[in-house]
């Protein structure tokens, strides 16, 4: 599990950034489901982590509403099965 955690939130953190990179070139963007999804999935601190040194999504409220739920999410799944 430990493993596959870091995957996502690496994944995702690379995501975030790829995204502001297509964002200042003004190119397709990554839609904000995908970036919802891999939060959902575990990626929550590495969409934190992108938002913050990005400073990417950071003026949507709901990134950082959904960001902060899906990781408290996970910490209490996590403590739950461990």
């Amino acid at each position: 599990m430990i493993w596959y955690l870091i995957g996502i939130n690496l994944v995702t953190f690379v995501v975030y950034g790829l995204d502001k990179v297509l964002a200042i070139k003004k190119m397709r963007r990554i839609s904000e489901y995908s970036l919802f999804v891999l939060s959902f999935f575990g990626g929550s601190i590495g969409a934190l982590l992108g938002m913050k040194i990005f400073h990417h999504k950071t003026k949507k409220s709901i990134f950082w509403i959904l960001n902060f739920s899906f990781l408290v999410m996970w910490i209490i799944y996590l403590s739950i099965n461990s």
